[in-house]
């Protein structure tokens, strides 16, 4: 039997999805819980199964980086931006299935993860596919190369002068840069800048702050 376990702040779904893998052969529930931090790490699973929200945060990437830890993870989305599947794939998920998909696919996504593999449900390949193989200094949020560069210098901590001097530009322009990002993202702050470039995968989720230049 492969122990699975269940994280999912959505009671009525939560239910229906324990109903359906206590029923599937080969499959059991060992733990069902409404938030990764409540999963009780003394509990042995073979998979974990965790539906993400809409706008999944920088929180909720460290949550798959925490549940990676205790046993493969399939994570269940919408897949609306900003989440991408990069940042969750660099977060350590080794599954990716869409929130409306069916049981089937879910069996077959917590069995082959449960195994050591790698799963992406059907509906998902083409968009898994063409996120992956696109260009590196592409972006999905629409920054161009440079603004990318200025929002990863920005999460880091430096101010607008120090990143000027990284980059090579004048502070003008890297104000200018930084009015750009903001207006892309609808961030109105810079924390709030810091949060979105985890959550893109642009910076690692445990950030470090670079010394003053």
């Amino acid at each position: 039997m492969l122990p699975v376990a269940i994280v999912d702040d959505h009671p009525v779904r939560r239910a229906g999805l324990e109903k359906f893998i206590a029923d599937t052969p080969g499959l059991e529930v060992a733990q069902s819980v409404g938030g990764a931090d409540v999963l009780d790490p003394e509990t042995r699973f073979g998979v974990v199964i965790l539906d993400l929200p809409l706008r999944a945060s920088g929180p909720a990437l460290a949550a798959i980086e925490r549940l990676c830890g205790m046993a493969p993870v399939v994570v269940s989305s919408s897949w609306e931006r900003p989440l991408t599947f990069g940042a969750v794939l660099r977060a350590g998920a080794c599954g990716f299935v869409s929130s409306h998909c069916d049981g089937p696919i879910i069996v077959a996504a917590l069995e082959a993860v449960g195994c050591g593999g790698f799963y992406v449900s059907p509906d998902l390949a083409d968009r898994f596919r063409g996120e992956l193989v696109r260009n590196v200094n592409e972006d999905p949020t629409g920054l161009a190369p440079r603004e990318v560069e200025t929002l990863r210098w920005i999460a880091r901590g430096l101010t607008h002068a120090q990143i000027a001097g990284r980059m090579g530009l004048t502070e003008a322009t890297v104000n200018t840069y930084a009015k750009r990002i903001r207006a892309k993202l609808n961030a109105g702050n810079k924390a709030e800048l810091t949060r979105l470039a985890i959550e893109l995968g642009h910076v690692p989720g445990d950030l470090r702050r670079y010394p003053a230049a």
